[in-house]
């Protein structure tokens, strides 16, 4: 498979071959794992999650400017704000790549996991960069350090899923799948089973939520990684057991139930709790627990940026090395969440063990619908939004502090007006999944839904939004 077609990503089409690579359903890592379940107590793992948006900036001109990824503008622009930190964040998208040998070849056993969006893996291709690229291949691709690492799948252009419109979800889904693959390979997608929400959003309307992970499971994927107050106990109650594995319950307005294995990232954002390897130092201070009366060992799950910030940039290399320098294969461990899932169902373990919990917010819609007949789930969300304003449908994410959705009407009545059209033109026709024009406007319809142009605020960010839409119609109108 190319991996650029035209200057665009290679992230659609070859749906025999993608199909094939993400249906398997055999071990990833029982096989290889140097780690044996009744000789651990407790166990760890840790997540970088990577991410540039890609951006109309190549250029003054925001109306002309080609689309370039924000590191390469980083790199353009360094007199402005952070910008100087652009090779230092390239050298954190590549680092992995030598720290993980560096390590085997010391006989230590390392773990990580790696989660990086399409955006980034376009943007250094663009930017030629290849030799990042082919450092992550190494440790992806050759058997002496694939075991060690374990790529999540996420969302191709970095979308928050709840407020992404439904029939584009899966578009991401599949996006990322295919685009990883014209990188890293057919083989090596087959081993990707757990997926990384952007933004650690959750769907909590029941229909969202509902799609997302019926889309997930036909994508093949085993497990999400989910924010502890992202989602709640069937009693409404916080969870009280977040370090053993759940059960994502996701009910439509229909009735119908969709289930997923879900591990737990505690507390909030914070990239210290990577870069100073928190989550080992707590796995130390744990014992096994039980569940459905069998002995399982705490597995403690935190991801963080993996180059953002002094902790990151700075911190992390000594923070990562000195602690694998400890860490055996007894005692406390470090595991990659799909490594994890299938010790412990080798023991014995399925998903129906797992503690069963609802998106945040779902208890109180379910605790008062008694049929589901037409609007019924609807009128109980109105009813207990009027009765509580702290209530919402927005999803839950690693913080309460933003929304995704409020102040930014001007934003999304373009992305939905642009996934209309998309899907108007392309749905129900006889479209080349494989051509250009696909290509081009499923780009600029992905794109359109970055999360980055709901971060920051109204200005710039924004105006790249909105640009990225009026391109997309543009070219929706012209070539279908």
């Amino acid at each position: 498979m190319e991996e650029i077609i035209n200057g665009l990503p290679n992230f659609c089409g070859h749906e025999e071959e993608i199909n094939g690579a993400t249906g398997k359903s055999e071990p990833v890592f029982l096989q290889a794992t140097d780690i044996s379940l009744d000789r651990i107590n407790t166990a760890f793992g840790i997540a970088l999650h990577m991410h540039q948006p890609t951006i109309p900036a190549g250029g003054d001109d925001l109306a002309t400017a080609t689309l370039i990824g924000h590191l390469d503008y980083m790199m353009q622009h360094p007199d402005i704000g952070d910008n100087h930190n652009a090779p230092v964040f390239a050298w954190c998208y590549s680092r992995m790549g030598d720290f993980i040998p560096e390590l085997i070849d010391k006989g230590k056993s390392p773990r990580v996991m790696l989660d990086y969006s399409g955006n980034l893996l376009w943007g250094l291709r663009q930017m030629e960069r290849g030799d990042i690229l082919d450092n992550l291949k190494k440790i992806t691709c050759d058997p002496l350090y694939n075991r060690h690492v374990e790529w999540l799948g996420t969302m191709w252009s970095h979308t928050v899923a709840a407020s992404t419109p439904v029939p584009d979800i899966i578009l991401h889904i599949r996006a990322w799948q295919r685009h990883f693959a014209s990188i890293f390979g057919l083989e090596a997608l087959s081993r990707v089973k757990g997926f990384s929400p952007p933004e650690m959003n959750l769907p909590n309307h029941p229909d969202v939520c509902y799609e997302y992970v019926k889309a997930l499971k036909e994508c093949g994927y085993k497990w999400i990684l989910v924010q502890e107050h992202s989602v709640e106990n069937l009693n409404g109650e916080g969870l009280s057991r977040q370090h053993l594995p759940h059960k994502l319950i996701a009910r439509n307005s229909q009735g119908e139930e969709v289930s997923i294995t879900a591990l737990i990232k505690t507390q909030g954002s914070d990239t210290k709790l990577v870069a100073q390897m928190q989550p080992y130092y707590e796995a130390l201070s744990l014992h096994p627990m039980t569940l459905q009366e069998k002995r399982i060992p705490p597995y403690v799950l935190q991801i963080g940026d993996g180059e953002n910030g002094g902790v990151m940039m700075n911190e992390f290399p000594d923070g990562y090395k000195n602690a694998f320098y400890r860490i055996g294969k007894e005692g406390t461990v470090a595991l990659n969440g799909t490594e994890f899932l299938e010790l412990i169902e080798s023991a014995g373990f399925s998903e129906e063990d797992y503690i069963p919990i609802y998106p945040w917010g779902q208890h109180r819609i379910w605790e008062k619908v008694t049929t589901f007949s037409e609007g019924s789930v609807e009128k109980v969300i109105a009813e207990t939004k009027q009765a509580d304003d702290r209530f919402h449908m927005e999803g839950g994410s690693w913080t309460n502090n933003l929304s995704w959705v409020r102040g930014y009407e001007n934003v999304l009545d373009p992305i939905n007006k642009l996934s209309a059209l998309f899907h108007e033109k392309i749905d129900n026709r006889d479209v080349d999944k494989n051509s250009h024009n696909y290509r081009n406007a499923l780009l600029h319809l992905l794109l359109s839904q970055t999360s980055c142009f709901r971060y920051w605020g109204q200005g710039m960010w924004t105006d790249y939004a909105r640009e990225i839409c009026k391109r997309g119609m543009d070219i929706l109108e012209r070539d279908f």
